[in-house]
């Protein structure tokens, strides 16, 4: 979360100004007087001073008058100084951190933990909560064994550092007897057990531009096998979401042909997706404000996500979507420590 201009030009009066009216709209959800303001802000100022700030404020872009109210509201510029410069955030209650702890315990599955996850961040927030399912290509392959199906195809099985087992089947240049199958799976799993599996493809294509000539058939052969299976049916990655609903519950976002968008978005995935991955490459929590994201559908909502890691590399993204208009006090620290425990989570399954 980077600071703003605007920052250096607004006095403290008037930062503290927008931080009550900031806080006054979250909570209430209605266009702010200079009257509640001045009620709010606890300060001893005459309206005429109030109204004063309050079209400075406008003047810069961080607050706007709705045509049908003498009141004002902020906007993505207000929001975002709020976020950077002024928010004072809540600590997640021990209560919440103890029962997502506990439910995260008894899962084993990453996938399970996932959804645990996805709908922690819904229930505690009120919105919708959004979990990158963990990436296979930074996931470290314990081992590989080939199957023989028929003819010319064989069953790729991938086990993760996790238990978790990835199927792929393979077509074959040649018939291959099951003792061979067993030779090649001992030679993949002597050379690139333990490494990621994006390690692992990179690995084994370099090897076979650097040493075919020396290598024997079979070694030859095992590596082929091996990477068609690491190639093999490879998707983008998907996301857990829970809580979509929740949305409608917020007037600003509730009118149905913005509902239908924000639903077609969450169901087609492709564009959240890549939005979850862009932050995948940032330290920490990070905040997308109205159009900030770049993305029509969630125009009027704001995107919370952190990373999750397991053994210091980044897996995937989680977050939680709901209005501009969100608890960013509480949301953003609830966000950090569910990426935080979820990576913990997978580490010991």
């Amino acid at each position: 979360m980077t600071g703003m201009q605007n920052e250096q030009t607004l006095n403290e009066r008037a930062q503290h100004f927008l931080k009550v009216l900031i806080e006054r709209y979250i909570r209430d959800g209605q266009p702010v007087g200079s009257r509640t303001l001045a009620k709010d802000a606890a300060v001893d100022l005459s309206p005429a001073t109030i109204r004063n700030v309050m079209a400075d404020l406008e003047e810069q872009g961080l607050i706007t008058s709705p045509h049908t109210s003498a009141g004002r509201v902020p906007t993505v510029n207000g929001y975002r100084l709020f976020v950077d410069s002024l928010i004072s955030l809540q600590p997640v209650d021990q209560h919440s951190i103890k029962r997502l702890h506990e439910e995260l315990e008894e899962k084993e599955a990453p996938q399970n933990l996932v959804e645990t996850a996805s709908r922690f961040l819904s229930g505690l927030t009120h919105m919708a909560g959004v979990v990158m399912i963990p990436r296979h290509d930074q996931i470290v392959i314990r081992e590989l064994q080939f199957v023989h199906l028929s003819d010319s195809r064989v069953l790729a099985i991938l086990v993760t550092s996790q238990g978790e087992v990835l199927n792929r089947i393979v077509e074959t240049a040649r018939l291959f007897t099951r003792s061979e199958l067993e030779q090649a799976s001992r030679i993949i799993n002597a050379h690139y057990s333990g490494l990621e599996l994006e390690a692992i493809k990179r690995k084994i294509v370099g090897e076979m531009e650097a040493h075919q000539q020396d290598m024997d058939r079979l070694m030859r052969e095992a590596l082929v096998i091996a990477d068609k299976a690491l190639q093999e049916d490879e998707e983008e990655q998907d996301y857990v979401v829970s809580g979509q609903t929740n949305l409608m519950d917020f007037d600003e976002l509730a009118q149905l042909d913005r509902i239908k968008m924000m639903f077609d978005a969450f169901s087609e995935k492709q564009e959240i997706l890549h939005l979850l991955d862009r932050c995948s490459q940032a330290q920490g929590v990070q905040l997308f404000i109205g159009e900030e994201s770049g993305y029509g559908p969630l125009e009027k909502c704001s995107v919370v996500t952190a990373p999750y890691e397991m053994d210091n590399t980044v897996v995937g993204v989680l977050g939680v979507i709901g209005p501009t208009r969100m608890a960013y006090d509480r949301v953003i620290p609830i966000v950090d420590i569910t990426a935080k425990m979820l990576g913990a989570a997978l580490k010991s399954v």
